[in-house]
C-alpha cells in the first residue's frame, strides 16, 4: 500500500466518493460495503484494505466535515458579535453545505450535529481564559446555547429559504444574541 501514495491516496478518495455519494440519498443501514465498492470500480476486499466498516467511512465524511481552527471566525480580544462575524458562520457553512445538508438533515447521524457543537465550543473556549471551574461552567452553558442556536437558524435559512434576506435573518440573530449571554461572555474577556 505504501509503494503508490497517490494510487493509494485516490483509491480512499474514490470509496469516500463512492459512500458519500450513496450516504447523500440512503441511510447507513440501507448501503452495503459491495455497493460502495462497485460504484467505486473496485472490489470489495479493497474497501477493506482502507476501512474497517461503513461507520469508519461515516466518521472519516464526518471529520472532514468538521471546521478547522482556521476556518472558523477569528476570535477578537474582545468577544463583538457583529453582522460580519455571523456572516463568517454562514460563509463557512456555506462551503461545507453539502456535508452539512445530510449530516445535519434527516438522513444524517444525531451525533453530527453535537460533534459539531462541540468542536466549535472547544475552539471558543481555548481562546476565552476563564478563571474558575464555576466561570468555565457558566461559559460552557452560554456557549451550548449560541453554538446550537446558530446552528439552528443556519439549518433553518438554507434548509427552508425563509422570505427574508441573508442580511436580515442575521440582522435578527445579531439582536438576539446581543444579549445579556453575550454581555457575560464580554465579562470573560475582561
Amino acid at each position: 500500500m505504501n509503494k503508490q501514495p497517490e494510487l493509494t491516496e485516490q483509491t480512499r478518495a474514490n470509496l469516500l466518493e463512492a459512500f458519500w455519494s450513496l450516504y447523500s440519498v440512503k441511510r447507513l443501514d440501507q448501503i452495503t460495503v459491495k455497493e460502495i465498492a462497485a460504484k467505486a470500480g473496485y472490489n470489495r476486499g479493497t474497501f477493506y484494505v482502507y476501512f474497517r466498516d461503513l461507520y469508519h467511512c461515516l466518521e472519516e465524511i464526518e471529520r472532514a466535515a468538521l471546521p478547522r481552527l482556521e476556518e472558523l471566525p477569528p476570535m477578537p480580544g474582545t468577544l463583538d458579535l457583529t453582522p460580519e462575524f455571523f456572516d463568517s458562520f454562514i460563509r463557512l457553512y456555506k462551503e461545507k453545505f453539502s456535508y452539512y445538508d445530510v449530516l445535519l438533515g434527516e438522513r444524517g447521524e444525531p451525533g453530527f450535529q453535537r460533534k459539531l457543537i462541540d468542536s466549535i465550543k472547544s475552539t471558543v473556549i481555548k481562546a476565552i481564559k476563564a478563571s474558575d471551574k464555576n466561570e468555565k461552567a457558566e461559559l460552557d452553558f452560554m456557549l451550548e446555547y449560541i453554538v446550537s442556536g446558530m446552528i439552528g437558524v443556519m439549518r433553518y435559512y438554507f434548509h427552508s429559504r425563509p422570505k427574508g434576506t441573508k442580511a436580515e435573518i442575521m440582522a435578527l440573530l445579531y439582536k438576539a444574541m446581543n444579549g445579556d449571554m453575550l454581555a457575560r461572555i464580554r465579562d470573560y474577556l475582561g
